[in-house]
């Protein structure tokens, strides 16, 4: 654990980017499972990983962590639990590329949520990138009008607004530590996943995808991202992050050959280009009444 601390902020951003890139390719590779399976034994492996974490990092004071984050890490956790349960859902049900360019939207939602429940201003910039972004998202989604591959992508959504409105409780709240509450989402999306299964009886080979992605792909992404985060511009990290919106894709096309369409891959660079200019000229801190 000390090795890691004393790796660069920016690596470990990179690090948890590129962890987190291999989320689609994994749950495309399941054979049989069902999306709630996927989702109950994603939710095992996570919880382990960030466990161990807890232990290691809090020691004998593990638990009053728990504690520290109250309520509001509570609500964080049933919030961030939601968004597992969407990335896993619309994951299973579009495309690697339309869940990885939509989930870039987070920093935007950031903005527009900013604005609603903290009063933050909107300047012209960021306004700019909103209006880009909807055009990108417009672009991307409408080659995709089964009603399968569409409810995967309004499920995709769900994480970048439970990831925005998680980023505004804990502004709201600065007590509340975001790895208890990994912990607690962890515990819930299980909790989910089991009752929406009929059973949770899967092959191993399906039990060893599931701890490749709460172990490693979610785990060690989220780990890596929570610590290099303490010492990387936020700025920045937003910027790091978008590598796994390039990754993913990437991982899909040469693992499991998805070629997924021109316009979807025009649209997702669209969106990132609109996530791009607000965190160029501004580090995302939003305070309170300062324009974003």
């Amino acid at each position: 654990m000390n090795l890691i601390t004393k790796l660069p902020g920016p690596l470990l951003i990179f690090f948890g980017a590129f962890s987190l890139s291999f989320g689609g390719l994994i749950v495309k590779s399941f054979e049989g499972s069902t999306l709630w399976q996927i989702l109950f034994w994603r939710s095992v492996f996570f919880i382990i990983v960030v466990l161990i974490f807890l232990i290691i990092s809090y020691k004998q004071n593990f638990i009053s962590a728990f504690y520290k984050s109250g309520i509001p890490g509570l609500i964080g956790g049933i919030i961030l639990a939601c968004g597992f349960s969407g990335y896993v859902f619309a994951m299973y049900n579009t495309t690697v590329a339309n869940t990885n360019f939509i989930i870039q939207t987070q920093t935007l939602f950031l903005a527009i949520f900013g604005y609603i429940f903290l009063k933050e201003k909107i300047n012209l910039i960021t306004l700019t990138s909103i209006v880009l972004a909807i055009s990108g998202i417009i672009l991307m989604v409408g080659s995709s009008l089964t009603v399968g591959q569409m409810s995967g992508n309004i499920a995709a959504f769900i994480m970048p607004i439970s990831f925005a409105t998680l980023i505004l409780i804990v502004r709201k709240f600065p007590s509340v530590d975001m790895v208890p509450l990994q912990f607690i989402a962890g515990v819930i999306a299980l909790i989910i996943g089991y009752f929406m299964s009929k059973t949770i009886f899967i092959s191993l080979n399906d039990i060893f995808l599931g701890f490749l992605a709460g172990f490693f792909q979610l785990g060690f992404g989220f780990i890596f991202i929570t610590i290099g985060a303490r010492s990387t511009p936020s700025a920045l990290v937003g910027i790091i992050m978008l590598s796994e919106a390039v990754l993913g894709p990437f991982w899909a096309w040469m693992f499991i050959n998805e070629n997924p369409p021109t316009s979807v891959l025009i649209g997702g660079l669209i969106v990132i280009f609109a996530v791009l200019i607000p965190v160029s000229y501004t580090h995302l801190t939003l305070p309170t009444n300062r324009e974003v």
